[in-house]
């Protein structure tokens, strides 16, 4: 079945500059943090039981840190730099909690370009409401188009 990608930035290596962003914004569910327990495997009761979740620091239920790096990869793939990009590395920081209800805004933005061996590093960040909930570093590798 033929997928449309016609949502999906379409970058050469060539069209890439230091500097250049992308981002997307998502709203987490109680189905995201749900499907994602499932699909991983993570049933930390702070993620799915809210009278557990209650009794700990962050007084209430807390979406999984990786899910929010995970709209990283998003951007990743979709925007900047585009399909075809290969994750070779993430290093990540978890700043403040995700609830229930907040948007996460994921950001990428190049920060280096190595043409020789088509890598790109990026700076990623992910906010709710301009707070900082996740910070790191992610390198991939763009194929030849």
């Amino acid at each position: 079945m033929a997928r449309d990608f016609s949502e999906v930035y379409l970058y050469n290596f060539e069209d890439l500059k230091v500097g250049q962003t992308a981002s997307i914004g998502r709203t987490v569910s109680e189905a995201d943090i749900l499907t994602f327990a499932g699909a991983s495997g993570d049933i930390n009761p702070v993620h799915v039981d809210e009278e557990f979740a209650a009794s700990t620091m962050f007084k209430g239920r807390i979406a999984h840190g990786i899910l929010s790096v995970s709209h990283i990869s998003a951007v990743i793939g979709t925007k900047l730099p585009g399909p075809g990009a290969i994750y070779l590395s993430q290093s990540v920081k978890f700043k403040a909690p995700v609830r229930i209800g907040d948007t996460v805004v994921a950001r990428v933005t190049i920060t280096a370009l190595e043409a020789d061996k088509r890598r790109v590093t990026l700076s990623t960040v992910c906010t709710v409401d301009g707070t900082e909930v996740t910070v790191g570093e992610a390198q991939v590798l763009l194929p030849k188009r």
